[in-house]
């Protein structure tokens, strides 16, 4: 009979019990495996899970960053706000989403432009060397693609898992054809849950 009300560790260990007897034989490195397992925790998708595709070197340029205090830009607050800020503490990493900036939010409705997309625009000068996760506007990824593509930016690591029916594979897809790292999937499916669940996986593995 299940026990109503686990401690958390207890739901932890016993959440990670089931997905690893999901996820079957995944064939990946340990660091691949514990992100996977982290977004199947999160969205209880296993399908989205076994489908996170990985540029060859975006781990280590993800936990490099992480070690070296690079910021963190993400594109909506909901992204920011499941990043674990606290285990970031020792690293003195910053945390940065222009959304809600008062110059993109005039600029949007002055010139009736998506807010994700110029928010990404306003993050330029903090984009160099650092993470950026987009877990919800593929207008945003499209916007920091094309900003890549320029030479105007270069990311250490772009996280990219927007959803949606409009966009989010398409963005996804131009994604994996940059040379910049990157961690992304292939479906419409994602979003913040996904992208904070890669985030804090690899913030996990710069502590060890």
């Amino acid at each position: 009979m299940l026990k109503q009300f686990l401690s958390p560790k207890e739901i932890e260990k016993k959440s990670l019990k089931i997905i690893e007897s999901k996820v079957g034989n995944l064939g990946v490195t340990r660091e691949k495996k514990e992100i996977i397992m982290r977004v199947a925790h999160a969205t209880a998708d296993i399908e989205i899970a076994k489908g996170i595709i990985f540029h060859p070197q975006a781990i280590e340029k993800g936990i490099l960053a992480i070690r070296t205090s690079r910021d963190i830009i993400t594109d909506v607050e909901m992204v920011k706000a499941g990043i674990r800020i606290k285990e970031l503490k020792n690293f003195g990493n910053r945390i940065f989403c222009f959304l809600n900036d008062e110059k993109v939010e005039k600029e949007a409705k002055d010139k009736n432009l998506p807010r994700a997309r110029l928010a990404i625009r306003r993050a330029a000068s903090h984009l160099d060397d650092n993470i950026v996760v987009i877990g919800n506007a593929p207008t945003a990824l499209f916007e920091l693609l094309s900003l890549i593509k320029e030479g105007k930016v270069s990311p250490a690591l772009v996280i990219g898992t927007p959803v949606g029916f409009v966009g989010a594979a398409e963005s996804k897809k131009a994604l994996r054809k940059i040379s910049v790292p990157y961690i992304t999937n292939k479906s419409r499916k994602g979003g913040s849950a996904v992208a904070c669940a890669i985030i804090n996986a690899i913030i996990k593995l710069a502590i060890r």
